[in-house]
């Protein structure tokens, strides 16, 4: 693909270089405790792009080459007064000297090479990082399901997605003391919902991901990045669908719960019903009792016998109206 392309590329769908370089202050807390240890240590950057990096770690006092193999990229790093070249990054890493470097970072670059290149580049950060030192490595994170199913292969230039926990892994058995996963640029809304959607767990688990792995050293300078190193960043997919299958589970308690006052207020319906039918059944059976007992009457011989006492007793009663 040509060089005109892949910047037209990054400039429509990787961001402003003040979005960029917003999103990378995240790594000063790392790096910027660091720098008592070692206050004159230089950093390279692996496949530099643009340089928003290389701009934050110039304005940090921080002294930075940056490798990459495009030359567009890099006349805009020149036009900015930071020092880049082209070449292979790998291949360049491998050229500096043995314990030399403070930082070495690869933002979204892992994603582009092979799997023996990533363990050279690995190895490599190893042994030129002073005691101490870091290694960062940032690429998309495939725990969003819409970056592993979709987004990731919007570049063509991508091989294969990379999970937190493989890249981890990786940096821990090459030797590192330290690793630590970052999940970053999840929407902070989310961060803090209540009760997250099914469309939530699909595409809300941080887009991006990056590992910090630092090398041994001695104990007082381990102990200044404790702090970020104690820290959680992002969101991961288990989060959320922690927090999606208990939202799930509240709605179904709710609704059981609904469904157990309806199903009682039924029953006392119910009840008050038999109650009332019951009551009417009574009321049927005595009146059809007295209904009886007046035909029994008016079938006697003594209710026969009294009649004429009766037919006069009504005639003086129209008498004295």
């Amino acid at each position: 693909m040509s060089d005109d392309f892949y910047r037209a590329f990054e400039a429509r769908y990787r961001g402003s270089r003040a979005l960029i370089k917003s999103r990378l202050a995240v790594y000063l807390p790392f790096i910027e405790p660091l720098r008592v240890a070692y206050p004159e240590a230089p950093a390279v950057d692996l496949g530099c792009g643009r340089g928003e990096w290389l701009e934050i770690l110039k304005a940090a006092g921080i002294s930075a080459l940056g490798i990459d193999l495009d030359q567009g990229m890099l006349d805009a790093c020149h036009g900015l007064g930071l020092t880049v070249e082209k070449g292979d990054a790998i291949a360049r890493l491998s050229t500096l000297p043995g314990e030399s470097q403070l930082v070495v970072s690869a933002f979204h670059v892992v994603e582009h090479v092979s799997f023996d290149q990533l363990r050279t580049l690995v190895s490599q950060a190893l042994r030129v990082l002073k005691p101490g030192g870091l290694l960062i490595m940032e690429t998309p994170n495939p725990e969003n399901i819409l970056v592993s199913t979709q987004n990731f292969y919007l570049d063509p230039s991508h091989l294969r997605p990379l999970p937190p926990a493989l890249l981890s892994f990786l940096a821990e058995y090459s030797g590192f003391a330290r690793v630590k996963t970052l999940r970053l640029q999840e929407s902070q809304e989310l961060a803090n919902k209540e009760f997250v959607s099914l469309q939530d767990v699909i595409g809300g688990a941080s887009p991006d991901f990056s590992v910090i792995a630092q090398k041994h050293a001695s104990e007082d300078v381990l102990a200044l990045l404790n702090e970020p190193f104690a820290r959680e960043y992002g969101l991961s997919l288990d989060q959320l669908m922690n927090r999606w299958n208990g939202a799930l589970e509240a709605t179904l308690a709710r609704v059981a719960e609904s469904t157990s006052r309806a199903e009682s207020k039924a029953q006392e319906a119910l009840e008050k019903a038999r109650l009332a039918e019951d009551r009417a059944r009574a009321t049927d059976a005595r009146a059809f009792d007295a209904q009886a007992e007046l035909i029994m009457i008016k079938a006697s011989r003594s209710w026969r016998l009294t009649a004429p006492l009766r037919w006069i007793s009504r005639l003086v009663s129209k008498d004295r109206c």
